[in-house]
C-alpha cells in the first residue's frame, strides 16, 4: 500500500492536469471563442467526483482528523486554512456552472489558481507535517480509510480512470 500522502500527490498531479484544461478553456471562452458541447458541465462533473468527492473527502474525513488527533490544531493552523480553501473552491465551482461567459470564464480562472496554489501547500506543507507527525500504524490505518472511500466512489475514484476522463476532456476541448 502506497502511503496515505503520496496517494494525495498522485491525485494532484491529475487535478493539475484538469487544472491546465480549465484554463485554457476559460481563456477561449473570455476570447469568445466556441467551447465544446457539454465540455463545463463535463468538467464541472469531473472535478465534483474527483477532486472533490474523492480527494477533498480523503482529507476531510481522515487525514485532517488524524493530523488532530495526533496534535495538529484544527483551528487556526495549516488544517484550517485548508478547510477554508476547500469550500472557496467549491463556491467557485457552483460559479463555473451558470451565468454569462464572462463570469464563467473569471471563476475558472480563480478556481484555478486557488487550486494551484491550495496543491503547492498541501504538497509543500500539510503532507511532509503528516509524514513526520503520523506513525507507521496511523499511516496504515490513513491508508485503509483512504480505501473505504474509494469503495464508496467506485471508478470515479480510479486514478486510471480520472486520467482517462481528462484526456477525453483535452482531445473534446482540443477538437472545438
Amino acid at each position: 500500500m502506497a502511503p496515505p500522502t503520496q496517494i494525495l500527490r498522485e491525485e494532484h498531479r491529475v487535478i493539475l492536469r484538469c487544472l491546465e484544461l480549465v484554463e485554457t478553456a476559460a481563456g477561449r471562452l473570455a476570447a469568445g471563442q466556441p467551447q465544446p458541447a457539454g465540455w463545463w458541465e463535463q468538467v464541472i462533473r469531473w472535478l465534483r467526483a474527483f477532486a472533490d468527492v474523492n480527494h477533498h473527502a480523503k482529507e476531510e474525513r481522515f487525514l485532517f482528523p488524524a493530523l488532530a488527533k495526533a496534535g495538529v490544531p484544527a483551528e487556526g493552523g495549516p488544517v484550517d486554512v485548508m478547510l477554508q480553501e476547500h469550500v472557496q473552491g467549491r463556491g467557485l465551482i457552483q460559479a463555473m456552472e451558470g451565468g454569462d461567459p464572462a463570469r464563467r470564464a473569471d471563476a475558472a480562472r480563480r478556481y484555478v489558481q486557488l487550486l494551484r496554489d491550495h496543491i503547492d501547500k498541501e504538497n509543500g506543507v500539510l503532507f511532509p507535517l503528516t509524514d513526520a507527525v503520523l506513525d507507521t500504524a496511523a499511516q496504515q490505518a490513513l491508508g485503509r480509510e483512504f480505501e473505504t472511500v474509494e469503495a464508496e466512489q467506485g471508478r470515479d475514484a480510479s486514478i486510471a480512470h480520472a486520467e482517462a476522463e481528462v484526456d477525453r476532456l483535452s482531445r473534446a476541448l482540443e477538437g472545438a
